[in-house]
C-alpha cells in the first residue's frame, strides 16, 4: 500500500495538474467511445495498449473477458452493456481476450477448479468455446489449442453480446460496431477478428484505412 499511496501523491501533485482541463471537463459528464471488455488480470493495462485518456473507454473486467447471454437475472456486466449501449450510446464494443489467461486454462480444465465453485460455473460461459476446441483442435500443440481457445471465447462472448436487447437494437439500427481482439502480452500484439473471413488478423490489418484517416485528422488537429 505504501507504493500506491505515494502513486495518488504523485498523481495530485504531477498528474492532476498537468491535466486539468481534461479532468474539468470530465467532471461535466463522460462521453466514451468504447466500451472495452476485457479480462481481470492484473497484466492487462487498458489505456496503455490503446493509448487512450480518461473519458475515452467505458470498462467492465471479469475473469476470463466473458459476456453472459441475456437474461432476465440482472447482473453487474448485463446492466453495465445496458447502461454503456442504451445510455450512453457508445458506438463501439471491444470484447479483448489475452494470452497466458488462466481464466481460460481453468476452462479446459473445469475438474481442477474444484475448490472455486463460483469460478467454475462462471467459465461455463466459456464452454462452447471449449468444445470447439477440443473437437477440432486434437492435432495442435497445447500452445495452439490456447491460442484457438482465446480466438473462439472472444468470438462466442461477440454472439452472447449480440443477445442483449439494447445491442440487437442498436446493431439492427446500424449505429453500433462490435469489435473481438486478443492481445499477446509477451509480444505486445492485438490482433482483430474479422468477421469476413473468421479469422484473426493484425490490428494493422484490419484497421488500416481507419487509422491513416485518423492520422490525417490529427495532422489537421480535429482529433478528440
Amino acid at each position: 500500500m505504501p507504493k500506491f499511496a505515494a502513486g495518488v501523491v504523485r498523481f495530485q501533485q504531477h498528474v492532476f495538474p498537468e491535466k486539468q482541463e481534461l479532468f474539468e471537463r470530465l467532471s461535466k459528464g463522460q462521453s466514451p467511445e468504447a466500451l472495452f471488455i476485457t479480462c481481470s488480470d492484473s497484466r492487462i493495462e487498458t489505456a496503455m495498449i490503446t493509448q487512450t485518456d480518461p473519458g475515452e473507454l467505458f470498462i467492465c473486467r471479469n475473469a476470463g473477458n466473458i459476456v453472459p447471454p441475456h437474461t432476465d437475472n440482472t447482473g453487474g456486466m448485463t446492466a453495465s452493456i445496458e447502461f454503456a449501449v442504451a445510455a450512453l450510446r457508445i458506438p463501439h464494443i471491444v470484447i479483448c481476450g489475452h494470452t497466458q489467461c488462466g481464466a481460460m486454462t481453468g476452462a479446459m480444465d473445469p475438474g481442477g477448479l474444484e475448490h472455486l465453485p463460483h469460478v467454475r460455473k462462471w467459465l461455463g460461459y466459456a464452454e462452447a468455446a471449449v468444445a470447439i476446441v477440443k473437437d477440432q483442435g486434437d492435432t495442435l500443440t497445447p500452445e495452439a489449442q490456447m491460442r484457438m481457445l482465446l480466438e473462439q471465447n472472444v468470438i462466442l462472448q461477440l454472439r452472447h453480446l449480440e443477445t442483449h436487447p439494447s445491442v440487437a437494437v442498436r446493431l439492427a439500427r446500424g449505429d453500433l460496431r462490435l469489435h473481438g481482439w486478443v492481445y499477446d502480452i509477451e509480444k505486445g500484439t492485438v490482433d482483430a477478428y474479422d468477421a469476413a473471413s473468421g479469422a484473426f488478423r493484425t490490428v494493422t490489418d484490419i484497421y488500416a484505412a481507419e487509422v491513416a484517416q485518423y492520422a490525417t485528422t490529427c495532422e489537421h488537429g480535429d482529433h478528440r
